[in-house]
């Protein structure tokens, strides 16, 4: 089954389709070149774990591990060559043992000694997604810390507070920026958590049982492999040490519970990514105009439209809030593996995995920018707030009301002064003042005062230093 010529000019994944990854830290973490770069680094890793309780000569896994390098090997003709094993550590191995060979064939013995393909690829993917997570943690932190100077900074300008789309009550951008900055903690705290012992090595052997480890190290005659468990504690140990990456508690072939924790974890940061995205973008429509993403020169240009300013940030940043919870559900799906190891669920994970730690860092990376750029306007937000005047606190004077009318009256009569009001253009204070049955409310200016959308933001103030502290 092979490719034939038609497949020898495939050219790269350059990111055409995907702009949101294109060019940032995290594509790059998690291209072809990274993940044959993180799977011969867990070769190298075995066999110093090995030389490491000397089932392997110290000399074999420098070489090893000098050798190991991904530009000197052909990418591409490795992919080919995959097609034949459905995976791509069989061609891998047979070009890494070459490559040994060359230098040291007394060293190629060495490589891959007692472990299988799913050990490395597994091993080499939490290597990758290892580092693609530091990023986007490095990247969130960077973007919660800019929302809190927002948040500081905008404690007390008045905004309009929407809900089902329409003006409810006044809320503050400082209390909306120490939200969106709450989401990114939130998703910090699990990127982080997952790193903090989440990504395993995998050490299983042919079917989990490490019995291809222990049996060349039995062959050797160290006596030490006769203690089974002891063994298989000193080697997982040092693999786990060699890599950076945690001891797992049982061989995880076909327990993807690394796997579907990670693609979890992503799909939250993007949906808290994701969150904010649609809110710059609604925020930030030709009639509210409440915020604008940063003004580069050229950026969100139309191709047909010389006025448009489009909200290129913010699009790019949702476009991967509602790809990666897709993709992370495959992830979860693969948790339903069949026998030891799977023929297809174990392969189904890699593509999907791969998109979702490049759209989650891509989306992370944006998010930064944005972030930090953000513009707000607090008269466009006092200019909208006064489209429904001093209607958005009639919550405030029904509760002033109930006392004396019961909820339900004064909900009553709150609802025909808000269509005067609407109807009449006269102020709320004003038609309030022409009810009698309006018992219990105070008057003149003290009235002005309680109708006031300003003075009606609630514990907003107070919340914001709860989140982030004072300016």
């Amino acid at each position: 089954m092979t490719a034939g010529s038609t497949g020898a000019r495939a050219g790269t994944d350059s990111g055409l389709l995907s702009p949101v990854r294109a060019g940032t830290p995290g594509e790059a973490a998690t291209s072809d070149e990274a993940w044959l770069q993180a799977m011969l680094d867990a070769e190298a890793a075995l066999t110093r774990a090995q030389a490491g309780i000397g089932t392997v000569p110290k000399e074999a896994a420098e070489t090893v591990t000098r050798v190991a390098r991904a530009e000197a090997l052909d990418l591409r003709a490795l992919a080919l060559a995959s097609r034949e094993a459905a995976n791509p550590v069989v061609s891998l191995v047979a070009a890494l043992a070459r490559a040994v060979a060359d230098v040291s064939p007394e060293a190629a013995e060495y490589v891959h000694r007692g472990s299988t393909s799913q050990d490395i690829l597994d091993t080499g993917a939490m290597l990758v997604a290892a580092r693609t997570l530091e990023l986007i943690a490095a990247d969130l932190a960077a973007a919660a810390e800019s929302l809190a100077l927002l948040a500081r900074e905008h404690r007390d300008t008045v905004m309009p507070g929407r809900t089902l789309a329409l003006q409810a009550v006044p809320t503050t951008f400082g209390l909306k920026a120490a939200g969106w900055r709450r989401l990114l903690l939130d998703a910090h705290q699990r990127i982080v958590a997952v790193l903090d012992g989440g990504l395993p090595v995998s050490l299983g052997g042919a079917a989990g049982t490490l019995a291809g480890y222990l049996e060349y190290a039995l062959v050797d005659g160290d006596e030490r492999a006769g203690d089974t468990d002891g063994y298989v504690g000193l080697l997982l140990d040092g693999f786990a040490a060699e890599t950076g990456l945690a001891r797992p508690p049982l061989p995880w072939h076909s327990l993807r519970t690394p796997v579907a924790d990670l693609g979890a974890a992503l799909a939250f940061t993007t949906g808290a990514l994701g969150k904010i995205a649609v809110d710059v973008q609604t925020l930030g429509r030709t009639e509210v105009a409440e915020v604008a993403e940063p003004s580069v020169a050229g950026r969100g240009a139309s191709s047909a439209m010389p006025h448009k300013r489009n909200p290129v940030l913010a699009t790019l940043i949702r476009s991967a809030s509602l790809q990666v919870p897709l993709l992370a559900a495959g992830l979860t799906q693969c948790l339903v593996t069949e026998d030891e190891r799977s023929a297809g669920v174990w392969h189904a994970e890699w593509s999907p995995l791969r998109e979702c730690l490049r759209l989650t860092a891509g989306a992370a990376h944006t998010a930064v920018e944005l972030c930090a750029g953000l513009e707000v306007h607090p008269d466009r937000m006092r200019d909208n707030l006064a489209l429904t005047g001093d209607q958005v606190v009639t919550e405030r004077i029904a509760a002033h009301l109930a006392p004396q009318l019961g909820r339900a009256a004064a909900k009553r009569l709150l609802a025909e002064v808000a269509d005067e009001v609407r109807t009449s253009g006269r102020p709320l204070a004003q038609v309030l003042a022409a009810r009698p049955e309006a018992v219990g409310l105070p008057t003149g200016a003290e009235l002005d005062r309680l109708c006031e959308p300003a003075r009606y933001t609630g514990a907003a103030g107070a919340l914001v230093d709860r989140e982030v502290g004072r300016a």
